[in-house]
């Protein structure tokens, strides 16, 4: 039978190449909230406005990253890089951030955030913790 030729098109280029930020934003904010959701399996981040009305989300799974790979710092400090990105095109200078979930993702999501040169004025954890857990078992009777 033989190999089958693979044709390769395109440039080869890795994931997150069609995340491009655009060059002109319509929007014009000064001022930011940044959400970060981490759980295990998955890193979401979301920039509002002080009102709390959506300007840009993105996530680990959006970017390409699949299976275990978008629970990774890696994925969240990409996905950070990508939402500062398109913050700096909309003008913001300054960002507060509110982290929510236990993932590996919380710090390096930031740290990606702010390496585009936007200030952080306050970090704000709000994961939920139960207080008591759930109802336990009733013991089996025989």
């Amino acid at each position: 039978m033989g190999k089958k030729r693979i044709v390769k098109t395109g440039d080869g280029s890795e994931a997150g190449a069609k995340t491009q930020v655009a060059s002109i934003s319509k929007k014009k904010v000064d001022a930011g909230i940044l959400f970060v959701e981490s759980t295990y399996n998955n890193t979401k981040l979301v920039l509002t406005d002080k009102k709390g009305n959506v300007l840009c989300q993105s996530s680990s799974g959006a970017l390409g990253f699949k299976g275990a790979k978008k629970g990774t710092p890696f994925a969240a400090a990409k996905v950070g890089e990508i939402i500062g990105g398109k913050a700096g095109t909309m003008g913001m200078r300054e960002a507060s951030v509110v982290v929510k979930g236990v993932g590996s993702g919380r710090e390096s999501g930031i740290r990606g955030f702010i390496s585009k040169g936007i200030a952080l004025t306050s970090i704000k954890d709000v994961t939920p913790v139960p207080h008591n857990g759930p109802k336990p078992k009733k013991p089996r009777r025989v």
